[in-house]
């Protein structure tokens, strides 16, 4: 079951793309996408993290498929994932020589969902449009769809020398931005072209042309939104790691998602060292909800705090509710349909606690400095209960309380 959706601002004239059980475009829902880092060849690593990622929202996972042993593992790598039960499109991400590895290993082409090609780097001179129509060509006799993946960092060197040549023998005055954007556009259209040519259906192919500057990608998907009936594939690649990732995928994907441009989005986080590739589906779904576009969990308000908040006891809370509603939530949404939309409000203070509790679905508003050392708790805007003892004490009671309203107010399915 999908998560609950919530308004739909997309472009109603897009052809629509069906991925496996996922549907792309066509005033569908906004999808999520991760991509694994493991290595593909490793399946029992690579169909756990694909495993956890679903798990965790994503609704396509792509991996890596470089090698001969990533690509002759695939097969076993899907029947691992689909034997665990889980049915998320998985689409292979080919580079330099996916006309090689389609071909020698067809288990690997039919196990596939999707095809993600780099028209920048499927080869060099004659060679190139040769290469990517070998894969359009698999991609059509297999019935897969394919996502043309246009990077600025990986562009066709010849067409780009070609633009900055142009540029400069007619004193066109663009910039280097303005110059790799009409590459990028040109590349995919370009690429859409040949990929039809080759055999594809317009109802197989999905775009994205992704760089690392904000300002840079709202003006090149603006361009290509205008240009093509495509899918858009959504992201700022490269986009660094925890804050900075964060903030400037925001920046950029909110306003082009809230204009109504993007089928599909992925939040390309750098993880830390031994961190959680789950983050970049996390904040993908947030980003979504965050928009009103989509609803993947419930929604938990915080205050940040501040010198009258005592905050050992209300940080601790906010973090163990996220931590306990997360690990709940994949059962949740199998069993609980509209769980999803969900307030919960955990407040530090006086000052905003009430209100903002009242308006939540749930709300607990905890004393602050020198406030009565007393917790109440409001449910649809009604106290019901004040809670008071020690911190896991509190904790445990307002978790109850949760799963007391989950299973009184959203009815099992």
């Amino acid at each position: 079951m999908l998560p609950q959706e919530h308004r739909n601002t997309q472009r109603k004239d897009t052809v629509a793309v069906s991925v496996g059980n996922v549907t792309l475009g066509g005033g569908a829902p906004i999808i999520v996408q991760s991509m694994t880092n493991t290595d593909t060849a490793d399946t029992e690593a690579t169909a756990r993290q694909v495993l956890e990622l679903a798990e965790a929202g994503s609704e396509l996972v792509r991996v890596t498929v470089n090698t001969h042993e990533a690509a002759s593992s695939v097969a076993e790598l899907v029947r691992r994932v689909r034997d665990a039960g889980c049915m998320t499109p998985i689409i292979g991400d080919f580079h330099y020589n996916g006309h090689i590895l389609l071909t020698e290993f067809p288990q690997c082409a039919t196990a596939l969902d999707k095809y993600r090609i780099n028209p920048g780097n499927v080869g060099a001179g004659r060679t190139r449009d040769t290469h990517f129509s070998t894969i359009c060509r698999v991609a059509a006799d297999h019935n897969k769809p394919v996502r043309i993946g246009v990077n600025a960092g990986s562009l066709n060197p010849d067409l780009v020398e070609a633009a900055r040549r142009e540029n400069i023998e007619h004193d066109l005055g663009k910039s280097p931005h303005d110059i790799l954007n009409d590459c990028m556009l040109r590349s995919a259209l370009d690429s859409t072209a040949l990929a039809l040519a080759s055999g594809l259906r317009e109802d197989q192919l999905v775009i994205s042309c992704k760089s690392s500057s904000p300002r840079h990608l709202i003006q090149l998907y603006r361009e290509l939104d205008r240009a093509t009936r495509q899918p858009l594939h959504l992201g700022l690649t490269e986009a660094g790691m925890g804050i900075k990732g964060l903030v400037w995928s925001a920046a950029s994907m909110a306003v082009l998602l809230d204009e109504g441009i993007g089928d599909t989005i992925r939040v390309s986080l750098t993880p830390r060292p031994g961190g959680d590739r789950r983050d970049e589906v996390y904040a993908a779904c947030e980003l979504l909800q965050a928009l009103g576009l989509r609803a993947f969990a419930p929604t938990i308000t915080a205050c940040p705090g501040c010198g009258r908040t005592d905050g050992a006891l209300y940080q601790r809370l906010a973090q163990e509710t996220e931590t306990y509603i997360r690990a709940r939530l994949p059962k949740w949404r199998r069993t609980r349909p509209g769980v999803e939309s969900m307030i919960i409000a955990v407040m530090g203070c006086i000052v905003n606690g009430p209100g903002e509790s009242k308006t939540a679905n749930i709300g607990i508003s905890l004393p602050g400095n020198d406030e009565d050392p007393h917790c109440p708790v409001f449910i649809d805007g009604l106290r019901t209960v004040t809670l008071s003892g020690t911190p896991t004490e509190i904790e445990t009671e307002f978790h109850d309380i949760i799963d007391t309203y989950v299973a009184t107010r959203y009815p099992e399915a």
